[in-house]
């Protein structure tokens, strides 16, 4: 036993503190009087009384039960999941696909397995944090690239051994740009790598019916695997890694994320399927949500440092230098009635501090003009 023995809460509240010093500290908030501005409830089905509805209807139409009871390799798979990953392969456009519990699940399961000891996966520097999770639990060997940098790609791409995998995001989602698919495509296939695309914040935002921006720039095909996940712009919960049947009976046997984890119960994958149903419909427009990312980006009026990224995305965030500052001004915004959040240094590098604000169908064009006033203000006192 050591000499001097410290309890472990004594050792947690150690590092809180410093946390707290740095001004780093997270805490839990309810917010559920602000108009929102925060969430990734991008084309607002989390909110559709349709589409709860629905829900609704088709739960009360067939019987089964509260919970999944197990993992899909024992007693938690049914008819209707393996049903539903056909639908939405074939609306993706995929040969097959599975369905994972979360987006994070997803990427941890896919990016750990994939790859061998001999291989090489090259990610995009500003890739998520699921994949870089999954990265570090693969033996293969690990590069990364600047953002969005088809040049420092390539040069990966001369250094890369084995079997190759290149992740990217589509819409990464601290930035809210967009990367080159076509140029990267291209580059994967005359290196012989395989694309693997997150396309967790352009599902239902870009593309046919909403099927992503792979679908919008017509690369779908060149890339070995997508994942889409439905905690954002499907309003729900899980994810699915699209892919050939070869990558499905792949995962099943070698993805520890999908084999040792309790399955989605049923009730969320009838909510899964009715958001589907949904896009697939000629019911489904999402044209008023880029109407309000143009204007909101011809009517923000920075004033350097302070200064928007570049986006044509629903996420939209302006550059305020200094965790404090940015804090403040966020707090200023929420006092004004507007849900908007400070991503702060370390979640982003030190002088790229922001505040992230996301716009939705649900926001109307008064809500975002009223934003754009306060925000403007604020920021060229």
């Amino acid at each position: 036993m050591s000499e001097q023995f410290i309890p472990i809460n004594d050792v947690l509240n150690r590092i809180l503190q410093k946390r707290k010093d740095d001004n780093l500290y997270r805490t839990l908030h309810v917010n559920d009087s602000l108009i929102d501005f925060c969430s990734n409830d991008y084309v607002s089905f989390a909110r559709s009384v349709e589409l709860k509805d629905k829900v609704k209807n088709i739960a009360a139409s067939f019987e089964h039960l509260s919970g999944a009871t197990g993992s899909r390799s024992i007693s938690g798979n049914t008819s209707f999941a393996e049903e539903l990953e056909k639908q939405l392969a074939t609306f993706h456009h995929a040969e097959a696909g599975l369905l994972f519990n979360s987006g994070y699940d997803a990427n941890i399961g896919l990016f750990s397995c994939i790859a061998k000891k001999e291989d090489t996966i090259i990610c995009d520097e500003l890739i998520h944090a699921s994949i870089i999770d999954g990265c570090r639990l693969s033996y293969a060997n690990r590069f990364k690239f600047a953002h969005n940098d088809v040049s420092d790609l390539e040069k990966k791409l001369q250094h890369a051994k084995g079997t190759v995998f290149v992740a990217v995001e589509s819409v990464y989602s601290m930035d809210g740009d967009m990367a080159p698919l076509k140029e990267i495509a291209a580059l994967c296939k005359r290196y012989n790598a395989n694309l693997i695309i997150d396309e967790a914040h352009a599902t239902g935002v870009f593309g046919d019916h909403g099927r992503g921006l792979a679908n919008q720039l017509g690369v779908e095909q060149d890339a070995f695997a997508r994942v889409h996940t439905f905690g954002k712009g499907i309003g729900c919960h899980g994810a699915i890694v699209l892919g050939s049947e070869v990558l499905r009976n792949y995962l099943i046997n070698f993805a520890r994320s999908f084999i040792f984890t309790t399955a989605l119960p049923v009730h969320s994958l009838i909510t899964i399927k009715c958001a589907y149903d949904h896009m697939a419909s000629d019911d489904f427009y999402n044209g008023h949500l880029h109407r309000m990312i143009h204007h909101f980006k011809n009517n923000f009026k920075g004033n350097e440092p302070i200064h928007l990224i570049e986006s044509s995305t629903p996420i939209q965030c302006v550059v305020i230098p200094g965790n404090e500052k940015v804090k403040r001004i966020a707090r200023q915004l929420q006092d004004n009635g507007f849900d908007i959040r400070a991503i702060v240094n370390p979640t982003v590098p030190v002088g790229k501090e922001r505040l992230r604000i996301s716009l939705h169908i649900h926001n109307t064009l008064e809500e975002v003009d009223a934003l754009l006033m306060v925000l403007n203000q604020i920021i060229n006192q």
